[in-house]
């Protein structure tokens, strides 16, 4: 696999990346590639290891050493580097059939896993995908192909995020009738209002849902499934229905004064600002001037985000876009360290410290990093007229809780303090799935409000499965794709008898 000496010959080298001063101007992708020749001088820094962990999906201490999709890196790494690009696209769609989507905002589980990472810098797996399925895109090598044969079996799929996408490809690939049911106005979920033009730019969603489409799976966006269709309704009408729904419902920080004017939460403020661009047909100078919003205009406004992972980062990068005086990030928990623990070894998934692009950002526009960790607001403090002027926060340290022995991040006496605030944006994560989707298909939920099964993807509700966040809790795009092509061979099996998938 890759050339013998190639990871002792070639160090790692990534795309150029536009800077902050220039990428702050609009709402673009600013990861740019390399040429063909360099990235496949890449592929052979892949060092054809004894047990490749970058595939193996597997978990340990916690959490997921490699790519959950088992992808057959080595092989598609050493394609590249022979620049076999369509047989490199073949190998890879063996085990991915969304490529386009992970290659843009996974966070390479299959790099953090690399041997190669292991004493140097590892394979560059995820720029390295990028160029297979961009290669085989140009090159008219995508295709999503009607079945020649159709099995007379339906199945309704509910949400149209990354698993939903996922379960409704390769059921349309086995034969069966897909429809999938999305309560926003585009396809694409997550994907589409989750995450900023930035980081996926939304015409690659459409680039896959056009081919879908021509494939023969069926779009209905506009239908809040649990309000505008029941549960029931729809198993009258479909042999199967899978619940693709996300862990959509947002952690709130329900302190004094909530009911502040210009606190809102990072998905509603992600979603507004995600549609407003599309509705303007990618216009960034439009978006960036407009002030037809819910919060009307952040220029001149001090914001402050509360959440330190990657929503709370594409908040921070689309406030300063849009034109921001101020950002701040708290963050509740301490400041990572900056290398491995010795409790944290190889192949785990590394707990360091990262800026990401919009903390780059924020040190480009504001001189600092806008991370303050250890903190949280403990009241909102608003003017007369009921818009949120301050926010008061305290610092946090690590202590074990006295009645549960669990440690806990708890409030230092005498270090509140009072800091202005226009806007607050709240990315605390979030609490599992939405309880009236649950409610209208009379699911169980366990503790965490993530749908239960009784084998694999199937419910406690019979013909209704489940995949992605609404399964699993909140995660990365690359699990609800996992999930969803998981869901899709149970889904068949339960269907046929069988399943081939």
């Amino acid at each position: 696999m890759g050339k013998t000496t190639g990871f002792m010959e070639y160090k790692r080298m990534d795309g150029a990346v536009v800077k902050p001063e220039d990428r702050i101007q609009n709402f673009e992708e600013f990861h740019l590639r390399l040429s063909q020749e360099d990235q496949q001088i890449q592929g052979a820094r892949c060092m054809s290891c004894g047990v490749p962990f970058c595939q193996a999906g597997a978990m340990i201490a916690g959490m997921a050493s490699g790519c959950p999709l088992h992808n057959l890196v080595p092989e598609t790494n050493d394609l590249v580097y022979r620049g076999k690009w369509e047989a490199a696209y073949n190998r890879l769609s063996k085990t991915h059939g969304l490529p386009e989507f992970t290659s843009h905002v996974c966070p390479a589980l299959c790099e953090n896993a690399c041997t190669c990472g292991l004493n140097t810098e590892p394979v560059s797996t995820k720029e390295n995908e990028k160029a297979i399925i961009e290669y085989a895109y140009e090159h008219g090598l995508v295709n999503e192909v009607a079945p020649k044969i159709r099995t007379g079996k339906t199945v309704a799929v509910i949400g149209s995020g990354p698993s939903g996408l996922a379960t409704a490809q390769l059921l349309n690939r086995r034969g069966h009738k897909v429809t999938v049911f999305e309560r926003s106005d585009r396809v694409g979920g997550l994907l589409r209002y989750g995450i900023p033009n930035m980081k996926l730019d939304k015409r690659i969603i459409d680039r896959r849902i056009d081919l879908m489409e021509k494939a023969g799976i069926e779009f209905r966006c506009n239908i809040n499934v649990g309000v505008d269709i029941t549960g029931d309704e729809l198993l009258k009408e479909y042999d199967r229905v899978v619940l693709c729904c996300g862990a959509s419902n947002p952690r709130d920080i329900n302190v004094t004064g909530r009911d502040a004017k210009g606190i809102y939460f990072a998905v509603d403020f992600l979603k507004e600002v995600s549609k407003k661009l599309m509705d303007l047909n990618y216009d960034s100078a439009a978006l960036m001037n407009s002030t037809d919003f819910s919060f009307k205009s952040l220029k001149g406004k001090k914001v402050i985000v509360v959440g330190g992972g990657d929503t709370g980062n594409d908040c921070v990068g689309t406030s300063i876009r849009l034109g921001a005086e101020s950002v701040v990030q708290l963050e509740m928990m301490p400041k990572p360290l900056e290398t491995r623990a010795e409790s944290n070894p190889w192949p785990e998934w590394p707990k360091v410290l990262k800026t990401d692009y919009g903390q780059e950002e924020a040190i480009y526009k504001f001189g600092s990093d806008p991370r303050v960790y250890q903190t949280t607001i403990t009241e909102y403090i608003k003017d007369k007229k009921g818009n949120l002027k301050a926010v008061k926060l305290v610092s946090l340290e690590s202590k074990r809780d006295e009645k549960t022995g669990r440690m806990i991040m708890a409030p230092v006496a005498g270090s509140e303090r009072e800091v202005k605030a226009d806007i607050v944006l709240i990315a605390a994560g979030f609490l599992g799935s939405e309880g009236y989707v649950r409610d209208t298909f009379k699911v169980e939920c366990n503790e965490r409000t993530n749908v239960m099964t009784r084998k694999d993807y199937d419910t406690t509700r019979d013909r209704v499965f489940v995949a992605g966040d609404m399964h699993r809790g909140q995660s990365l795009v690359v699990w609800a794709i996992a999930e969803g092509r998981g869901c899709a061979r149970a889904v068949d099996e339960s269907l046929m008898g069988y399943s081939n998938l």
